[in-house]
């Protein structure tokens, strides 16, 4: 990964256009479906992107924080890791 400007915590990270998650039987969980690409995120991951509905990064941070009771330092280095990776497969915009 490349060395990039810290995320922001007023960041409103949402879904790209055109990408959506939805359940899928057939995958056995959730999926992020893309023009022509399935992603089937892993329960982190998951989670992560329940809370992009409109929450800033910061509100996302404290909410996994106080959902798994781990220090927010950690939690946030893997939320902006997670979204930056899903930034750069056009999947996530980090507006």
């Amino acid at each position: 990964m490349t060395d990039a400007a810290p995320l922001g915590e007023d960041v409103r990270p949402r879904l790209a256009r055109g990408v959506r998650m939805v359940e899928s039987a057939a995958h056995g969980g959730r999926v992020l479906l893309a023009p022509e690409r399935l992603f089937k995120p892993d329960p982190v991951a998951a989670a992560i992107l329940e809370l992009c509905d409109g929450r800033s990064l910061g509100e996302m941070i404290d909410a996994l924080a106080a959902r798994y009771t781990a220090p927010r330092e950690k939690i946030a280095a893997d939320v902006a890791a997670l979204l930056r990776t899903l930034a750069e497969k056009r999947l996530m915009d980090l507006a």
